[in-house]
Formats: structure tokens, sequence, C-alpha cells
């Protein structure tokens, strides 16, 4: 199962901080688009994070199932 976790508003929009996805090799665009779907995240911004690694939400990147995939708040400097 893949592990999706949510952070900041993402969080709050979803009202939950993580969920698990039965799903073997789906890309990570289709996985997004999915959740677009059933959050409709509008205009919220945010991070994509693979295994603690930031990775561009435009990759042809192919998720497997041990995968924990981070949904991240904008970043401020300080």
């Amino acid at each position: 199962m893949i592990e999706i976790k949510y952070f900041g508003a993402v969080a709050e929009k979803t009202k939950c901080a993580f969920e698990k996805v039965s799903s073997s090799e789906v890309s990570l665009q289709k996985l997004l688009q999915d959740l677009e779907i059933k959050y409709q995240f509008e205009s919220l911004s945010f991070s994509v994070a693979v295994n603690q690694k930031i990775v561009s939400k435009t990759t042809d990147y192919k998720l497997q199932t041990s995968d924990i995939v981070a949904l991240l708040p904008p970043f401020a400097g300080g």
C-alpha cells in the first residue's frame, strides 16, 4: 500500500493526516489527479515528496507499494 501524508493546509482540506491507497505501480501524476478529484484542492499550493525527497509534480514517477508520498505546504525562508 502507498501511504500518503498530508501537512498544513492540505491536511486541513482532507481532514486527515494520512491515508493508505491500495495500488501497485501507479504514477505520481495519476495519484495526484485522483486526489485532486477526491478532495478538490483547487488553488492549494503544495510540494510533493516521495520517500523524503522533493520531486516535481510533473515527473513521470512510478510509485511502488512501499512508497510514502507527502504533500507539503510551501516553505517560508528565515
